[in-house]
């Protein structure tokens, strides 16, 4: 199980990579751009702000979002949750747009979600069903923060990379 379990994250994160590649360029130039930037996982995606702030290879400028007031037209919002249509999601990205914050959203698109129209860039985590199938016909293992994990460090290379051009 583990084996087939491996492959499907390869294939997830090749998917991600794949279709994705515009986004991870636009996301990090918008976040590379902001005097902070500020991380906000729901629920799983707290795993991402724990790796940008307490990781080997912390992300500079970084923190958690916990108020909205707290922020400046000058600061950045790269926010992790599991679905599009996710509502705590929609209401933070609503608070970003009506202060004027530039903001990055990722999340898997699904059709009733508008977390992905109210982003200025959203990436989408393509894991729509769990990656493997069980006796019934049902499937399993939804690595959510796995995947944003691996969004992240695109996003965390391609800031590095953008602030070593400049440096």
């Amino acid at each position: 199980m583990l084996k087939m379990f491996t492959t499907q994250v390869t294939g997830l994160f090749k998917r991600i990579a794949d279709k994705e590649e515009f986004s991870f360029e636009d996301g990090a130039r918008l976040l590379a751009q902001g005097q902070n930037i500020y991380l906000y996982g729901l629920r799983e995606m707290k795993a991402v702000e724990f790796e940008a702030l307490e990781g080997a290879e912390p992300l500079k400028g970084a923190k958690v979002l916990t108020n909205a007031e707290e922020l400046t037209s000058a600061d950045r919002v790269l926010l992790f949750t599991r679905t599009s249509a996710d509502q705590e999601a929609i209401k933070w990205a609503l608070k970003l747009q009506e202060k004027d914050i530039p903001f990055v959203a990722v999340s898997t698109e699904v059709p009733d979600g508008r977390l992905a129209e109210l982003a200025e860039v959203h990436l989408n985590l393509q894991l729509t069903k769990g990656l493997l199938p069980d006796d019934f016909g049902n499937r399993y293992g939804y690595p959510s923060s796995m995947a944003a994990l691996y969004v992240y460090y695109g996003l965390k290379f391609t800031i590095d990379e953008i602030f070593a051009e400049y440096a």
